[in-house]
């Protein structure tokens, strides 16, 4: 497990990528002689009613007014009265709301220029009644086969239920066949676990820009994700590098596209010393147990803030689930210049390392925290949600909810 300076160091990275870098839009710099305008107008989108609370869905406008969206804001009026919020992506929660009273909320985009005219208006009638709660969604859900890969043999077990909170217990047996454990790159042997967690059954979005979460989620079969590592490099030259348990301020990338590899395999998962299996990205065998490789919304998980996790595909419109499933892409990049200081590019090409991404407002379809707002099959009528994709972030690395019920693994 990472000490508390590397948790830090993690945090700090991660603050700094979504409030700087690649801010609210991908637009460029303008260009000698370009008039800067206000932004065009945001589309409204759905809107999610709480307790004396509310979740505005929003797309980005696509004419940016030649710079940067530097920051959105909510306004919602009823009773009289007009309450806001603002954040720099969808959704924004605006809170002090009246239950049982409704409101109009629309959204306005602001650049350094000024303020763009509002958006379209959405109606919701916040209500103590109107808490979601993700009861009744998978609380009965387990496994309990035998995994005869050469690297387990052994039972996989695990169990969710739904009481005052959603509970897990596992053994820490992936129920898919894994890699070669140990590998020259991985020195570890998968061995059982005692594992529990609780989530939270009615999560509700608190933070438009997220806070970091070291076990951000647990898969079904009750294996954690586990995106960052404990892989560091220092500033010597040549750079110091362990794979574990550095204290180096360059936090290594267990799926980088190349620089570092942590013997993970087709799961993208590997073993943690003690024998903990975990994911860092796309759990595909998983995936293929539970929807057979179809090309559809897969809910293969509970994050720690108790929002559902789906990998892959979603939507194509959040809001519509008759339009066409694609593949989501996450809003972050490889930074085009690495950053002062980072060991040379000749030794680890960029993307090796945790700060050589930056989070861009609205370049794919999910926000900092790798979610989006939307329907889902288990949700028709909406809900924040989580998506593993294909590229960094690959599995959220911060929750918009609040991660109390946080899990506990080993």
């Amino acid at each position: 497990m990472l000490n508390i300076r590397l948790l830090c160091a993690i945090s700090v990275a991660l603050t700094m990528a979504a409030c700087g870098g690649g801010g609210g839009s991908s637009a460029a710099a303008p260009s000698p002689g370009v008039t800067l305008t206000v932004p065009g107008a945001p589309t409204i989108g759905a809107a999610t009613a709480g307790n004396t609370s509310a979740a505005i869905a929003f797309t980005a406008p696509s004419v940016t007014g030649g710079s940067v969206i530097t920051s959105y804001a909510v306004s919602c009026t009823g009773g009289g009265v007009t309450r806001t919020g603002t954040g720099s992506a969808s959704p924004i929660t605006v809170t002090a709301l009246s239950n049982a009273t409704a409101y109009a909320c629309s959204v306005t985009a602001s650049n350094s220029t000024g303020t763009s005219a509002a958006s379209g208006q959405v109606s919701v009638t916040p209500s103590a009644a109107s808490v979601l709660s993700t009861n009744g969604v998978l609380c009965t859900y387990s496994t309990n086969e035998f995994n005869s890969s050469a690297s387990v043999n052994a039972q996989s077990i695990s169990a969710w239920t739904c009481g005052t909170s959603r509970s897990l217990t596992s053994n820490g047996i992936p129920n898919h066949a894994v890699g070669i454990f140990p590998n020259a790159n991985n020195p570890h042997t998968i061995t059982n676990q005692n594992i529990s967690a609780t989530f939270t059954l009615t999560p509700a979005v608190v933070s438009s820009s997220g806070t970091f979460a070291q076990i951000s989620a647990y898969a079904l079969n009750g294996i954690k994700f586990e995106p960052g590592t404990g892989g560091t490099c220092d500033n010597a030259t040549p750079p110091n590098c362990v794979a574990i348990g550095g204290t180096g301020a360059w936090r290594q990338e267990a799926l980088a596209p190349s620089g570092f590899n942590f013997g993970t395999d087709s799961n993208n998962g590997h073993v943690q010393p003690g024998g903990v299996y975990h994911y860092h990205g796309m759990p595909e065998g998983l995936i293929t147990k539970l929807n057979n490789k179809a090309r559809a919304m897969t809910l293969v998980g509970w994050s720690a803030d108790g929002f559902p996790v789906y990998a892959r595909y979603g939507y194509t419109d959040a809001n519509n689930a008759m339009s066409p499933i694609k593949e989501l892409t996450s809003s972050w990049r490889i930074k085009s210049v690495p950053d002062t200081g980072r060991p040379a590019t000749s030794l680890y090409p960029m993307g090796s390392f945790l700060q050589d991404y930056e989070y861009v407002a609205n370049l794919g379809d999910l926000d900092q925290c790798n979610g989006r707002t939307g329907v889902t099959p288990e949700f028709p009528n909406g809900i924040y949600h989580y998506l593993i994709t294909a590229t960094f972030p690959f599995v959220h690395r911060c929750v918009k909810g609040t991660a109390s019920d946080a899990p506990r693994g080993p």
